[in-house]
């Protein structure tokens, strides 16, 4: 099988779509939405779909893995939006 991938875009589920919105726009990822339950988030190129759909085992089993180029910087940049004071079950350890 030959082809050339463009891209990959996991699907993510969110129990509060809204606040699950602003979580990704607090850590600098940009929003297109693309209907009233469905929005996709990008960053350099890089992009998931974000829904309104709540499917405990689903969630609870999904992760993104964000790779940076200076993990050191992007940990400080981190801890400086106090995210753990604005988003219930975050943690910065």
């Amino acid at each position: 099988m030959e082809h050339k991938a463009i891209s990959i875009r996991p699907f993510i589920g969110a129990r509060n779509f809204n606040l699950s919105r602003n979580f990704y726009l607090d850590l600098g990822f940009e929003e297109s939405v693309l209907e009233d339950n469905l929005s996709y988030f990008k960053t350099e190129g890089l992009g998931f779909y974000l829904q309104a759909a709540y499917v405990k085992d689903w969630v609870d089993n999904s992760m993104i893995f964000l790779e940076v180029d200076d993990v050191s910087r992007y940990w400080k940049e981190l801890l400086s939006l106090d995210l753990t004071s604005r988003y219930e079950g975050t943690e910065s350890d």
